[in-house]
């Protein structure tokens, strides 16, 4: 007899319908599974072969031969433990055929019957809603992610609860994870904790609420580290669609945690020791790397000339495109990966060039080695550079309080939401709209006409001074870009700074 079960693959961020087939035989008792398994699908047959004797059916002493299809796609990971012994009890008689077509499998079996958590269920959710399915059947740690489909979830505990399911009417559950999101930032640090750096944060500010990439240049102890974690507690919630995507990343790299969804901006802060495929992704069965987990948030890199060379280059694309391409011999796979830069580097081998009380003791030499460690190309595709002085006496024991990340966070929330009127966050708005989304007046024009001639800014260089300008003009309400708003813009651009 022959059976089939629908399943799903994790691919990317997105999943692969699979369909699992099992034929049972009379012949010598075996059990082979077909279909380009990985060592992980092969070893479900033990897991399986327990997981049913321990539920307390028959296991069938025959020739058991299970087919994964397509079969020109690799298999991975123990997403198939549940739709395997589903497909062997389907053509044992347990459960009729026509009750396991409605509905989608994945889960992974414990050899007493129970069902694990496993990666990509909300990928597999939305493709049971796209494929047209009853709904789908997982592990209940689960159920929240796969609830983001908007599509009917049955929860199993276990292998004997997974069957009950398929041969009764129960209901799915009713347990929607929007109701159960969190969206306090309560627990987020907060901008009023650091004294005085009043133009680094004005330069926060105008990155949150465009989307821009930061560069933060200082001696150590100045505080870059401290503004950049901050830097989430200015920044709107998330939208759903941002949830969503944020929750397939995550799960598709087995980064859920507690609830099973990203509900608050991701902040992602890699060692410098990180691979290049740590960083942009990759492995034999490509995962999300950094790069794709902070998508719709900050990916922070301190020290940012500690960094290999290789991984900062690695960055070129998603800076530009968004997304990153990680090739192998099996397959091509796309990752999201739109992001904030924020990085923060020191001036100098020591760190105390241009400190206003420490002598710097690097020769030229080293300096400019150290610098080098960052490649021209990658300085220009960050938008704002910013020198952060340590912070002064008076600003300390001053009685004037700071700005609470609240009162910042709604400005930015205003200019965002003037932009995606637009239809683009500043940041990400496209070279051919850029003259018509960024009317600047004439005597702006002058001004960067003049910086481009006397300061050589590149084209990109150019245009992303225009793209800052666009976000300070948002900050104040304004239609046009005016000439100041052109001139703050132009401080922030390396080629205006000589440090």
């Amino acid at each position: 007899m022959i059976s089939s079960v629908i399943s799903a693959s994790p691919l990317g961020t997105d999943a692969l319908k699979v369909v699992v087939e099992a034929d049972l035989n009379y012949g010598i008792p075996s059990f082979s599974i077909v279909g380009l398994p990985d060592s992980s699908v092969r070893e479900s047959k033990d897991r399986v072969r327990s997981a049913i004797l321990n539920s307390g059916y028959e296991f069938p002493a025959m020739r058991i031969t299970l087919n994964l299809a397509p079969a020109d796609v690799k298999k991975g990971g123990a997403t198939f433990d549940l739709p395997i012994a589903v497909a062997i009890l389907t053509c044992l008689g347990v459960i009729p055929q026509h009750r396991v077509n409605m509905y989608m499998l994945v889960g992974e079996l414990g050899l007493n019957g129970s069902l694990r958590s496993v990666n990509g269920v909300v990928a597999a959710a939305f493709l049971a809603k796209q494929l047209g399915l009853k709904g789908i059947i997982c592990p209940a740690h689960n159920t929240m992610e796969a609830g983001l489909a908007d599509i009917d979830v049955w929860p199993a505990d276990d292998l004997k609860d997974a069957v009950e399911i398929l041969l009764e009417d129960r209901e799915a559950t009713s347990l929607n994870p929007w109701d159960t999101l969190t969206r306090e930032s309560g627990h987020l640090l907060d901008l009023a904790e650091i004294q005085g750096q009043f133009s680094p944060k004005r330069a926060m500010e105008i990155a949150a609420a465009g989307s821009h990439n930061m560069l933060m240049i200082g001696p150590p102890g100045a505080g870059k580290s401290m503004l950049a974690k901050r830097l989430p507690s200015i920044l709107p919630p998330l939208t759903r669609d941002e949830i969503i995507e944020c929750t397939k990343i995550y799960s598709a790299a087995g980064r859920l945690k507690g609830a099973g969804i990203v509900s608050e901006r991701p902040f992602r802060a890699p060692h410098h020791t990180i691979s290049d495929a740590g960083l942009v992704g990759g492995g034999s069965t490509p995962i999300p790397g950094e790069a794709s987990m902070a998508t719709n948030g900050v990916l922070f890199l301190d020290e940012l000339p500690e960094f290999r060379r290789g991984v900062l280059e690695a960055m070129r694309q998603p800076l530009e495109d968004g997304e990153v391409t990680v090739s192998r011999a099996s397959a091509a796979i796309t990752f999201p990966a739109r992001f904030q830069l924020i990085a923060a580097m020191n001036p100098c081998p020591c760190g105390f060039l241009g400190h206003p009380y420490r002598e710097c003791r690097c020769t030229p030499t080293q300096i400019a080695k150290y610098r080098a460690r960052v490649s021209g190309p990658l300085m220009d595709r960050i938008d704002l550079h910013v020198w952060v002085d340590p912070v002064d006496i008076d600003s300390i024991v001053s009685p004037l309080g700071s700005e609470t990340s609240s009162a910042v966070r709604q400005r930015v929330i205003r200019a965002r939401e003037i932009q995606l009127k637009r239809g683009f966050l500043n940041a990400r708005i496209p070279d051919g709209l850029l003259k018509e989304l960024s009317q600047i007046k004439k005597e702006g024009k002058e001004i960067l006409i003049s910086a481009v001639r006397h300061f050589s800014l590149s084209m990109r260089g150019f245009k992303r001074v225009i793209k800052v300008a666009r976000t300070i003009a948002d900050l104040e309400n304004s239609t046009y870009i005016e000439k100041q708003h052109v001139l703050e813009a132009l401080q922030y651009r390396p080629e205006m700074q000589k440090w």
